[in-house]
């Protein structure tokens, strides 16, 4: 009895513990910044937050208290040691270079998409002119693999995106997302 008695309190607080994942909320690890924001890294970093599952979310501009700064800092930490545990020790390194490298990666997108009939068919059909397309684009995998979100600013905020694809730059196919 007293063997079994040990043997649940050992397995209840083996299974009671829990890993600490830092800010992970919603499929995604949360990252908070402060200070002059750096808008080519951040819509690059947006383009990558469904491949990497990392989003940043400013506490504070340019004006921010010592202690908010520490709050930040201290939470990043933890972040940054569970964002390590899942990708790797040189996360940060194959992070930075997938940012480097995806201004390259939304150009590929586009060239598949301005030869494509049924981007400009959809373009068309939202009386978007091609010179004028307002997309988000992200990466999903290191496989070519990326959704894009067409949106056309003249519509009321609730109407703006327009229509969803899916798209391949390895295979050069472009398919609606329903």
């Amino acid at each position: 009895m007293k063997v079994s008695g040990s043997l649940l309190l050992i397995m209840i607080m083996i299974f009671s513990c829990k890993e600490d994942d830092g800010n992970y909320h919603g499929g995604y690890y949360w990252i908070y910044t402060y200070g002059y924001p750096r808008m080519a890294f951040y819509e690059a970093a947006e383009g990558l937050s469904e491949k990497w599952k990392i989003k940043y979310y400013a506490v504070s501009g340019c004006t921010i208290s010592q202690k908010e700064m520490h709050n930040a800092d201290a939470e990043n930490k933890r972040t940054y040691t569970a964002i390590e545990k899942k990708f790797g020790k040189n996360w940060k390194e194959k992070y930075n270079k997938d940012i480097d490298d995806f201004v390259v990666k939304k150009v590929d997108v586009m060239d598949v998409l301005i030869t494509n009939k049924l981007f400009r068919d959809e373009l068309k059909k939202h009386y978007i002119e091609i010179y004028n397309v307002d997309k988000e684009v992200f990466e999903l995998n290191n496989e070519g693999e990326f959704r894009v979100i067409v949106y056309n600013n003249e519509l009321k905020y609730e109407n703006k995106e327009c229509f969803r694809l899916a798209v391949n730059t390895k295979k050069k196919t472009v398919n609606l997302i329903q």
